[in-house]
């Protein structure tokens, strides 16, 4: 009978480790397909935020270009300031607004 109980030793101890054996199959599943949902989420991610990025990249050129506008654009208004500060302006805003003529400046006028 010892050699039985032996044999029922054995076969015991088989099927622990097959038991065992497949416990740890189904973990290493379950770590693998945990793993790969990581790696979906991460691509969806990153594909989002290229999009995110390229969009970025895009305001970016346009308020460049604003800011190149204005910069024309001050330069514009620091000479038109530079304008203003001339005689030659007061005398147009003169002939213009007031009326006002230089000495022996001959004025035509529309007759109805």
């Amino acid at each position: 009978m010892k050699k039985k109980g032996s044999m029922d030793t054995v076969g015991r101890r088989k099927r622990k480790r097959s038991s065992a054996l497949g416990a740890h199959k189904k973990s290493v599943m379950v770590i693998c397909v945990i793993l790969c949902l990581l790696t979906g989420t991460l691509s969806v991610n990153a594909v989002g935020l290229y999009n995110k990025n390229k969009i970025y990249r895009q305001q970016e050129a346009e308020l460049k270009a604003q800011i190149k506008e204005e910069e024309e654009r001050s330069k514009e208004v620091e000479e038109f300031e530079a304008y203003v500060k001339t005689d030659e302006y007061i005398k147009d805003v003169a002939e213009e607004k007031l009326g006002l003529v230089d000495p022996g400046e001959i004025i035509f006028k529309a007759g109805n």
